[in-house]
């Protein structure tokens, strides 16, 4: 299929201070969109203007939640080049996303040329202090005009993007972290591995009644006993207890997360011994009590390591790592953001220049 490139003439003004992009809130010029019809399959795929386009109030996405996205970064390297991280990793767990909403399979190739080329176009976007990239979001969704509970026949897919900073305003500073004892997020059987809108929106309420009890982020606890620790926030959680690291493992309630296989990858390099399994809140509690627990710390695409300072557990709170950021974590991010922008070289063949 080919991608045609509508120019406009309409170009924004960039922004000229990087050290204050924020995240999410800056979009570029361009944006890739195509879409799907059932029996014709994917058509009209074309690089146009960043703008609003037309979607029916009945529309699928709105009433029956038929939405799939990803988040990805495209990194300005040292030496200038501008490279990709794991793109096609992405695409991949898109459309494992995607079939579990009973949405049709992308071509992950033409998707992956379909992004290469917006980047391109979009390179002066890609902002050039070490912390900064350039953002970018690929969405697919329900577009039928119909008030019926079924799969669409109708879709869109779309890439956006924008440059950003830290996810974080205080940076690599420890969060605050709220056990969440009552809302659950996902359930086994469930769409907990997909990165899906509802996912997100069953997570609002407890991360605004996390951010009134001081916390950063809320961590999940498993649907059926409330006892096993699976995800934080929009990261995935990882501890470092005796000297392992150990993670909950993908048992389909946890989103098999990028940026926590490239840390477990890393850690086995290192020769650290890595632990996919189930972890107990119990568990979590003695060993940061004990010190047998020395770090904690999320990782995402967006904050790549988040490091956390105390857990709250109903009226407890129990201090890791003195409160300060441990020194793996520091590790795997000075690891992880090197190969990004090229200050260290890519062993694992993760990145790719544009």
């Amino acid at each position: 299929m080919e991608i045609k490139f509508l120019e406009t003439n309409e170009l924004k003004k960039k922004p000229e201070d990087e050290s204050n992009l924020g995240f999410g809130t800056i979009f570029s010029d361009y944006m890739f969109l195509m879409r799907y019809t059932e029996g014709q399959g994917w058509h009209d795929a074309e690089i146009k203007k960043y703008e609003d386009f037309k979607v029916s109030p009945a529309a699928t996405v709105f009433h029956y939640g038929q939405e799939v996205f990803e988040g990805l970064k495209a990194y300005r390297q040292v030496n200038g080049d501008i490279a990709l991280f794991r793109a096609k990793d992405n695409f991949r767990r898109l459309n494992n996303s995607a079939k579990r909403l009973a949405m049709p399979q992308i071509d992950e190739e033409f998707a992956h040329r379909a992004l290469r080329e917006l980047v391109k176009i979009e390179q002066d976007w890609v902002p050039h202090e070490k912390g900064t990239s350039l953002y970018i979001r690929p969405n697919y969704m329900g577009m039928d005009p119909f008030i019926g509970v079924s799969a669409a026949k109708e879709y869109v897919f779309y890439i956006m993007t924008g440059p950003v900073g830290a996810y974080y305003a205080h940076g690599l500073a420890p969060v605050r972290i709220l056990i969440e004892k009552e809302y659950v997020r996902a359930a086994k059987g469930g769409m907990g591995f997909a990165k899906t809108a509802g996912n997100y929106a069953a997570s609002l309420i407890a991360g605004v009644e996390a951010h009134e009890k001081g916390c950063d982020q809320v961590l999940w606890l498993d649907a059926e006993e409330r006892k096993y620790v699976e995800e934080v926030g929009s990261m995935n959680m990882m501890f470092v207890i005796d000297g392992k690291l150990v993670t909950p493992d993908l048992d389909g309630s946890i989103l098999p997360g990028i940026t926590r296989a490239s840390v477990i990858a890393i850690a086995r390099d290192m020769g650290i011994t890595v632990e996919e399994r189930r972890i107990s809140i119990d568990e979590v509690i003695e060993t940061a009590k004990s010190g047998a627990m020395s770090e904690a710390f999320g990782t995402g695409t967006a904050a790549v390591v988040s490091p956390v300072g105390e857990f709250v557990y109903g009226d407890e709170t129990v201090t890791v790592s003195g409160g300060k950021m441990g020194k793996l974590a520091l590790e795997f991010y000075d690891i992880l953001t090197g190969i990004q922008y090229g200050e260290i070289k890519d062993r694992f063949g993760w990145t790719e220049k544009i």
